[in-house]
């Protein structure tokens, strides 16, 4: 495989990381926290609804996973393709 199809295929798998983290980030704090609100609010976590909890608490929580999960993700992606440090 040439260099310029290597980075091609490092930057088509980097991209499809990060848009695997907007979907998440954008699904977590605006689909659950404010769009599907009404619709998870009858679910209780903690002594408060679903909703209200990814709100304040839920997406912080998850977007720290996400953090980390894209952290681990593009450490592999790079021993794959060679370009670790």
């Amino acid at each position: 495989m040439s260099d310029r199809q290597s980075s091609n295929a490092y930057w088509q798998a980097n991209l499809r990381i990060i848009w695997v983290c907007l979907i998440i980030w954008a699904l977590v704090s605006y689909g659950f926290g404010i769009i599907l609100r009404p619709l998870i609010s009858s679910i209780s976590i903690g002594g408060t609804d679903l909703g209200f909890w990814f709100a304040q608490q839920g997406s912080i929580l998850i977007f720290i996973v996400l953090i980390f999960w894209y952290a681990a993700r593009m450490n592999r992606l790079d021993r794959e393709h060679g370009v670790d440090e």
